[in-house]
């Protein structure tokens, strides 16, 4: 059997056991394993399997995952996230759509001690879907929004998504953090813009301005001071060297622990549910690693990927047409497997291809660039039919909107995210611009 015929073999185990709705990590094990025995033998393999798993999570850096899950359920459970609304709300209330645009902001502030884009989603949803329908947003636009804004959650840092990018690729998390900073204001900003365009040439979607909403008050304002105490101890911390990314986790999770209990609304039983979320989340991802670990190195005795990275080079297709051609294919990929599935699967076929290519810029800007390009396709993922996880999650809490009109309701969202995704990729110093005072 030749070595593209086994690799062809490899994904096809995999895609047919994804069918049959064999969870993720478990079908990319077995595709890994089957790959890996035909190769070498039961020998090999069971000497792998050995020294594989202590190898993946004896790494220290791996600690950081379930530090920034521990740190966003407290933030749920605590009821930070009504607090965030109820002030995006008033800074917004004077514009059409305003409601729209605070559930966007929102996720935004959210995100940034979360870290996850379906818990983002779904938590800011169970706040603002009942506020807008309450007064009078069409589903399609309610649903719409909050499934795009969800994506926040993993845009702008932390980014559990972009700290395994870093962990696979040996890069920096702090400067990977820095240079998702900007991009993912842009996206905040984009998809307000795309509301306000929305609810003008679509009428029925929003009402008009409400003239007795809540104003921005002095309570509203103590209330999301929390959350600018723990992004600011958090990054501040990282960034002016006190201490390191899985430490300044720690301290986060610690410090959102303290602002739920200041709330009053963390229980003994919403407590212990924190940390059981936490870990039913961590070993569902640390079982991803594992599978993708598997199924990779079956695919490395192939030589595929390295084959397949000398063919693309022969092509003579400039470095920007290669990833242009990659993030296209992340899209095509996010109809089928989950983002933290993608990344694992693909980031080492891909990754030593574009570091390969010239882009007259350092290798370290590169990477760190490349990881902001692969992080806002994977946003796209989580929106864009058939699957969308996060359309999935939030009409999932929208039981009266029909799918197809959430699907409908994303489609400006998207707009808004190729215009910014095409701009990051041909301007890559917006990326980096954060990244070059980060010595």
């Amino acid at each position: 059997m030749s070595a593209i015929t086994l690799a062809l073999v490899i994904f096809g185990i995999m895609l047919v056991l994804m069918a049959v709705r064999v969870p993720i990590a478990v079908a990319m094990f077995v595709a890994g394993a089957t790959g890996y025995v035909m190769q070498t033998g039961w020998g090999p393999f069971s000497n792998f399997l050995n020294t594989q798993a202590f190898a993946r999570f004896a790494s220290y850096d791996l600690s950081v995952i379930p530090l920034f899950i521990l740190m966003g359920h407290f933030a749920t459970q605590g009821g930070i996230s009504r607090a965030l609304f109820r002030f995006a709300a008033a800074l917004m209330g004077g514009f059409k759509g305003g409601l729209a645009m605070a559930s966007v902001l929102a996720c935004a502030a959210f995100g940034a001690i979360c870290g996850s884009s379906v818990a983002t989603a779904a938590t800011i949803t169970s706040v603002a879907l009942p506020e807008m329908k309450r007064h009078g947003y069409s589903g399609r636009l309610a649903t719409g929004t909050l499934a795009a804004g969800g994506t926040l959650g993993i845009l702008i840092p932390p980014s559990v998504p972009l700290v395994i990018y870093a962990i696979l690729t040996e890069q920096n998390i702090a400067k990977l953090f820095a240079a998702a900073m900007v991009p993912g204001i842009i996206a905040m900003l984009g998809y307000i813009t795309a509301i306000a365009i929305y609810v003008r040439v679509v009428p029925g979607q929003a009402p008009d301005v409400d003239d007795h909403r809540e104003p921005v008050s002095l309570a509203l304002l103590l209330g999301i001071a929390p959350i600018a105490v723990i992004f600011l101890l958090v990054f501040g911390g990282i960034y002016g060297g006190f201490f390191t990314p899985t430490e300044g986790a720690a301290v986060g999770a610690a410090a959102t622990l303290l602002a739920a209990l200041m709330r009053r609304e963390l229980t003994w039983a919403k407590f212990a549910q924190c940390f059981y979320a936490t870990a039913e989340s961590s070993a569902m991802i640390f079982l991803i690693f594992i599978g993708a670990d598997l199924m990779n190195s079956a695919l490395a005795l192939t030589q595929v990927p390295n084959q397949l990275a000398a063919v693309v080079g022969g092509w003579g297709l400039s470095p920007l047409m290669v990833v242009t051609a990659i993030l296209l294919f992340y899209v095509v990929l996010g109809a089928v497997m989950d983002e933290l599935s993608m990344l694992l699967l693909t980031i080492p076929i891909f990754f030593p291809m574009v570091m390969g290519l010239d882009f007259g810029m350092p290798r370290e800007s590169v990477a760190v660039w490349f990881g902001i390009m692969v992080l806002m396709t994977v946003g796209f993922g989580l929106l864009a039919p058939p699957v969308g996880l996060n359309v999935y999650v939030v009409n999932g809490m929208a039981k009266d909107v029909p799918i197809r009109e959430s699907y409908r309701g994303v489609m400006p969202f998207l707009i808004s995210d190729t215009l910014r995704t095409t701009l990051l990729l041909f301007f890559p110093g917006i990326s980096l611009w954060l990244v070059k005072y980060i010595s």
